[in-house]
């Protein structure tokens, strides 16, 4: 496949059927892994993606203030160094 001098290419149309993009429907691009990836825009994508970083959230205030704070950054590396 080949990208135009505009950065245009055609889906090609069994890919576009799995993928549930319509004629004139709004689509989203993202990096993944190093990969671009384009998916339908119909919401879905963002419900998840807000519910995963919400969930990340909730994971790092459970964390919030379990951690010794009588170490310092020299410690924690001399500790964690050649593990």
């Amino acid at each position: 496949m080949r990208v135009t001098s505009k950065g245009q290419v055609t889906i090609p149309r069994d890919l576009r059927e799995l993928a549930g993009i319509k004629p004139n429907s709004e689509v989203l691009f993202a990096m993944e892994g190093g990969k671009l990836t384009i998916v339908p825009k119909d919401g879905r994508r963002e419900r998840e993606d807000k519910a995963r970083l919400e969930d990340f959230l909730d994971g790092l205030k459970r964390l919030e203030g379990t951690g010794d704070q009588g170490i310092d950054a020299d410690k924690l590396m001399e500790m964690t160094r050649d593990r």
